[in-house]
């Protein structure tokens, strides 16, 4: 009994020892909070600024050593990715998709921690406080810009050497090949008015259409393209300028450090690497850790595979009957658009011809004999991995254009439940219109 007497002792003495090995939290007056109403910052300031912001809020019990020694290792961290009282200092736009990914974080669960809720009932966001920020918020509030509105591409400007693209900051080699992938999904996102095209090369594509994404195999490369939305005289939202092209690498060894996945950013015509130093990356999966279980992968790949889990894979949008001419899901993407009024979403496919009719995407399409193309329209549905973003959903039409010699060229359009073939009066117009749809815009 003396002897545990004696270790209960120093056990007492250590851990009070302990309470003055106490490191810092830097704390300061607010310079530039983020502007936002009174009823968000309001939240903001219940839930998240414990975290991420400058002032110091802990508990009693926070102040105890270890624990304080963990909370202050996650309110640096927390800081840095994100902090309420000094992000007023970037521009509203900014600001606004900071926002945006705070509230994706609340509604996937990922923030706050939950192991900080467990111990901070009152940091929890209730159901009526995440409606409020959505609700302010409002994607889509701001319709895109018209073509005469939006800053124009210099047409002159030296077409950029994809080959000689320096690696980003972290050694992620570009990857030339692209533009020559296959598409897996699209996105519209009216949070920052963008269209997002997502490509896979063959092993990504081989895995989706099998369902076998769980993980993602070694050697999958995605790549996902945005492009600013752009409201055309048709009425219809098309991609406007290109913006970016982000890449993930999959190799779980290599990239091990980083979940398993290699990841670069490439913004501009120019396509300069995105951040100052390697340490962008942390960017990138702090972002993408809420969707770990989907293999930090927010995409839903258009499929009629199936994965085992909801919500991994999107199999309504991959609905085609394969009575079908053609299946053009397997086929490359030349431009998508959005037409608002009926929340509908379009992609336009080529057959291998149409695409070598396109090497220029600068100029106006001019398809050659054997080129085919496909539309497929679908209803849009919202993207349940990101706030603020609609996916494809179910088919709604399919239509075929056959080019040829003279005016032998041919339409056929599939509508309906099953996509049966009908014959409309207007397919001459929407031969037309198809034929005419401008190419998304790349370097």
């Amino acid at each position: 009994m003396k002897i545990l007497g004696r270790l209960f002792l120093v056990g007492v003495i250590l851990f009070g020892a302990l309470q003055f090995v106490r490191p810092s939290i830097p704390t300061r007056a607010a310079t530039a909070e983020i502007q936002a109403s009174p009823a968000v910052k309001q939240i903001l300031e219940k839930d998240c600024y414990s975290c991420h912001s400058d002032e110091k809020r802990l508990a009693w019990f926070d102040q105890i050593v270890p624990a304080y020694w963990l909370v202050r290792h996650d309110i640096l961290v927390a800081r840095e990715h994100l902090n309420f009282t000094t992000l007023g200092s970037k521009p509203a736009a900014a600001q606004r998709a900071e926002l945006f990914e705070a509230v994706n974080m609340i509604q996937l669960g990922a923030m706050p921690l939950p192991q900080f809720v467990a111990l901070h009932r009152d940091s929890r966001v209730t159901p009526e406080e995440l409606a409020t920020l959505k609700a302010y918020l409002a994607p889509w509030s701001q319709p895109p810009v018209t073509a005469a509105g939006s800053p124009a591409m210099k047409a002159d400007a030296p077409a950029t050497a994809l080959a000689s693209v320096p690696p980003e900051f972290n050694g992620l080699a570009f990857d030339a090949d692209f533009e020559g992938w296959k598409p897996i999904s699209t996105t519209d996102r009216g949070d920052n008015n963008t269209f997002r095209l997502i490509l896979g090369n063959d092993i990504a594509v081989k895995a989706a259409a099998s369902g076998n994404i769980s993980p993602w195999p070694d050697g999958a490369r995605l790549a996902k393209i945005a492009w600013q939305q752009e409201l055309g005289e048709d009425g219809l939202v098309h991609p406007g300028n290109f913006v970016q092209v982000e890449f993930m690498v999959k190799d779980a060894q290599r990239y091990k450090s980083t979940d398993g996945w290699g990841w670069g950013r490439w913004r501009g015509l120019d396509l300069k690497p995105y951040g100052g130093d390697g340490h962008f990356v942390s960017e990138c999966t702090g972002c993408h850790r809420p969707v770990r279980g989907d293999d930090y992968v927010y995409t839903l790949p258009i499929t009629a595979a199936k994965a085992g889990e909801a919500e991994v894979v999107n199999n309504n949008a991959g609905n085609l009957p394969a009575s079908l001419p053609y299946q053009p899901l397997a086929w490359n993407a030349i431009t998508l658009y959005v037409d608002s009024a009926t929340r509908t979403t379009a992609t336009l496919y080529g057959n291998d011809v149409a695409m070598r009719a396109l090497k220029n995407r600068g100029e106006a399409p001019a398809y050659t004999e054997g080129s085919v193309l496909a539309l497929v329209t679908w209803a849009q549905r919202e993207d349940p991995h990101w706030f603020g973003a609609r996916i494809p959903d179910k088919p709604l039409t399919v239509e075929f254009v056959q080019a040829a010699a003279g005016s032998r060229s041919s339409y056929r359009r599939f509508v309906g439940e099953a996509l049966s073939e009908d014959h409309p009066v207007d397919s001459g117009k929407r031969m037309s219109f198809i034929q005419r749809l401008a190419p998304a815009q790349l370097p």
